[in-house]
């Protein structure tokens, strides 16, 4: 009986580790859409920066980001939106303070660089940030450009490397700034929406405005 008892626990233990381990790699992948006037952009949300992930849904989820505009703008580099005083702006009203009344505490992992099309929060400066906590609603997502993997440090794989030598990106902002998710289809759009006309505050002269919705 003891012998039939044991080979039972042996046999639960076993088929409870293996259950947890399907789990784990068959973890859900959030999945996200942008609607702009120039086409959309998809997107994945990442489950190793969960804080960010969980806050960038319960807002889109409330339609938070619905209405607002891709306020700042710089071709080469990155298209930035999500502050809530960009709803109904007026033209040439400065922007880039607003946010929901909480940051989101920095979640740095250096498997996620700042490729174009990556998803990264926006943030306060180091000087009144010492722990580069992030924006709790903005965000931008990097363009870019191509950068030779000499000029890269030793901080980067091999695949990390390459990929900013034929996709493009932002390198210097790596660590610096959470990377929580990244754009799988639309890189087109980034482009675009940079090449806009802006004004001296880098804001589009004719307002790009965005919806979000989570894809279930």
């Amino acid at each position: 009986m003891n012998r039939i008892f044991l080979a039972i626990v042996a046999t639960f233990f076993l088929f409870n580790v293996s259950l947890m381990s399907q789990t784990k790699t068959q973890q859900k992948v959030t999945k996200f859409v942008i609607h702009t006037d120039f086409g959309d952009m998809k997107g994945v949300l990442y489950n190793e920066t969960p804080k960010h992930r969980d806050n960038f849904v319960k807002l889109t989820k409330s339609g938070f980001f619905d209405g607002l505009l891709f306020h700042r703008v710089i071709s080469g580099f990155m298209i930035q939106g999500g502050d809530p005083d960009s709803k109904n702006a007026k033209p040439g009203q400065q922007l880039g303070s607003g946010g929901p009344g909480y940051t989101v505490p920095a979640e740095f992992n250096k498997e996620f660089i700042h490729k174009k099309g990556a998803l990264s929060a926006a943030r306060q400066a180091d000087q009144v940030n010492p722990t580069k906590a992030s924006s709790g609603s903005q965000f931008y997502i990097v363009q870019g450009k191509k950068v030779p993997a000499v000029q890269l440090g030793g901080n980067y794989t091999p695949d990390q490397k390459k990929t900013y030598e034929t996709i493009g990106g932002t390198p210097f902002l790596d660590g610096q700034y959470t990377v929580f998710g990244e754009i799988t289809e639309g890189l087109d759009v980034i482009d675009k929406i940079a090449a806009v006309e802006k004004d001296r505050n880098d804001r589009p002269v004719k307002d790009v405005k965005m919806t979000i919705k989570i894809v279930e």
